[in-house]
Formats: structure tokens, sequence, C-alpha cells
């Protein structure tokens, strides 16, 4: 009879944790296509000068890691690799995104050569003057 509860417990949560789970990866999707889009133009209008010493530069590949809520902000960790010359650069970043008037924006960002975890209270250190709306990049896959 225990197996049977335990079964029965195990069936339940199963069925609570899909659509939550669904929630998440449909989520996941949404940020990560954005987060690619958002790099990419980040890059490419600031030209990376800061990151490439003005080399000329080819992105080879954005890969978002995670998405983690704080409060009311959502921080997205990811990588992007540039190749440089001979050479394939990467740099790590961060994307922190709140709700504006309804819609999603980037309000704090930060990229770096070494990887790092960040929580809300570091991310708050580099505010993001927007360049890239992340408006524009956002895709509803409704």
């Amino acid at each position: 009879m225990d197996k049977m509860r335990a079964l029965v417990v195990i069936i339940i949560a199963w069925a609570l944790m899909g659509p939550a789970s669904a929630d998440c990866e449909d989520n996941f999707t949404k940020y990560s296509a954005a987060f690619k889009n958002f790099i990419t133009c980040e890059l490419t209008r600031t030209d990376a000068v800061d990151h490439f010493k003005k080399q000329p530069f080819k992105i080879t590949m954005v890969k978002l890691h995670s998405v983690a809520r704080e409060s009311d902000l959502t921080i997205l960790t990811g990588a992007v690799q540039c190749h440089v010359k001979d050479q394939y650069i990467t740099l790590y970043t961060a994307v922190g995104v709140e709700k504006v008037v309804d819609k999603d924006q980037v309000t704090y960002f930060t990229i770096r050569k070494k990887q790092f975890s960040i929580l809300a209270s570091e991310l708050y250190k580099y505010p993001y003057t927007e360049r890239c709306p992340w408006s524009r990049y956002w895709i509803d896959l409704d």
C-alpha cells in the first residue's frame, strides 16, 4: 500500500510540475532568441572597441546560459564567442531585464572576458544606456 501511495504522490507531483517546466522552457526559448539578437546588436553597435582593441571581428556564437529572477529583475547570463584575427575570444555577459510600463527593457548590462556569476545587487552597478532596444528583439512565440 505504501508503494501505491508513493506512486500516486509522484504522479501528482509530476502532473503539477509539467506545466511549470513547460513555462520555464518556453520563457528560456523566448529569452534565448532575444538575448542572441540583443548581444549581437550591442557588440556590433559599439564595434566592441573595449574588447578587441578596434580589430575587426565576427560573432560566431551567442549562447544564453541561465535565466534567474531576483525580485523584479530577470538576470540573463551567457557567452558570446567572436573570431578576431586568427583566434577565438569568448566574452561573458549578464543582462538585467525589468518590466517598464508593461514592456521588458534592458536596464543593466555588463560584459567581461572571464566567466563570472552575478547577483542583482552587483548588476545594479552597471546601468545600461539603451542603444539596442530589448523590445525590438523580444520574440512572442504565442
